[in-house]
């Protein structure tokens, strides 16, 4: 199943609520798993990003609405990034060869 990485800023209704964050990061993976998809990483990091996630989807689609599904819960703002493991990299380097 393709991976997704999926950096996450809180908004400002997030930030607030910020003691409710590891319930909040159990309900995305019981959504998640509504979506078809698994979170295989959550991690809670300094810097730019506020959290980062790094998730199994079927295919673009689902990870687009599975990102817009959480956004729109008003906690966190999401940016998605498509990500391929060694294996994928190298079908993708023979294609060009």
């Amino acid at each position: 199943m393709p991976s997704y990485v999926i950096l996450l800023n809180w908004t400002d209704q997030g930030i607030r609520a910020f003691r409710d964050t590891l319930q909040r990061a159990q309900d995305f993976g019981a959504l998640a798993e509504r979506f078809g998809s698994r979170i295989k990483d959550l991690y809670w990091t300094l810097g730019p990003y506020d959290l980062v996630s790094l998730v199994e989807a079927p295919d673009d689609e689902t990870a687009t609405a599975l990102a817009l599904a959480l956004s729109a819960l008003g906690n966190v703002r999401t940016t998605t990034l498509r990500a391929y493991d060694r294996e994928a990299m190298r079908a993708i380097i023979d294609k060009v060869s």
